[in-house]
């Protein structure tokens, strides 16, 4: 086990020069093969995964026999449909091995307990039983990319039901699913952005911006909206001028 661990970091360590890594996992191989290891390396990127076959296989970096290494034909036609979000750690690394760790950055537009919505927060009466409380809390996360002018919006929310109501017990709750909620919101932000890496090393960061995403409800305050309204109550004579000029605008102060 100990020797598995060991060859893993070392796989890694060679590995990781050509790209980020999603995974690396080592297992011995199967019985009726010769006593060794395999190993499964995923990457983020197809291309670095080709450059990263070509430069290791048939040499020998921590054994003296060299490596044999193979692209993956297993086709996943279904991924980008069925694809999962990447963890909250695996968007850090990726983006700061990318954009660095001044080239990206989070803010938090709010956080807020709604423990009292949809029937959280809702004491269990049960007799004989130990008093439960749901705990829910939401968050509204910016990501920010200031070196190319872009940021996009990202939501989460957290629950759980915890036994007992004493401070001992609800507080570090409390704080648990406040972390849990800013994290599901960076998530969900990194949802929706794109990194181009280009042949040159460049990268091109784009945002998958929705219509919602634009202006939310908390947002509406300093707006002016001026509606449409009928000429006539301004002209009695009702002769009504321009009727092509749209009366219904919004003004952002």
């Amino acid at each position: 086990m100990m020797y598995c661990i060991i060859l893993k970091e070392s796989i890694w360590n060679i590995f990781c020069n050509f790209g980020p890594l999603y995974l690396v996992k080592v297992c011995p191989n199967a019985a009726g093969v010769e006593p060794g290891f395999y190993a499964l390396v995923k990457y983020f990127s197809a291309a670095q995964a080709s450059k990263a076959q070509r430069a290791t296989h048939g040499r020998g970096f921590f054994q003296s026999s060299p490596l044999k290494v193979k692209l993956s034909t297993k086709q996943y036609p279904n991924f980008l449909h069925n694809s999962k979000p990447l963890s909250h750690s695996k968007c850090q690394d990726l983006a700061n091995h990318y954009l660095g760790f001044n080239g990206w950055s989070t803010h938090i537009v709010t956080l807020k307990d709604i423990s009292n919505c949809d029937n959280a927060g809702r004491l269990s009466t049960t007799t004989g039983d130990p008093q439960e409380i749901t705990l829910k809390y939401g968050c509204i996360m910016d990501v920010t990319f200031p070196q190319h002018g872009l940021s996009c919006r990202g939501v989460g929310v957290a629950e759980e039901t915890v036994e007992g109501t004493g401070p001992d017990v609800v507080l570090p709750k409390r704080g648990k699913l406040q972390r849990w909620a800013r994290d599901k919101a960076v998530v969900d932000a990194f949802e929706k952005v794109l990194l181009l890496v280009l042949g040159n090393g460049k990268v091109v960061v784009e945002c998958r911006v929705e219509r919602d995403d634009v202006l939310q409800d908390e947002d509406l305050e300093g707006l002016i909206k001026v509606n449409d309204i009928p000429w006539s109550q301004f002209d009695p004579d009702g002769q009504e001028e321009n009727e092509d000029i749209p009366w219904d605008l919004s003004v952002n102060m």
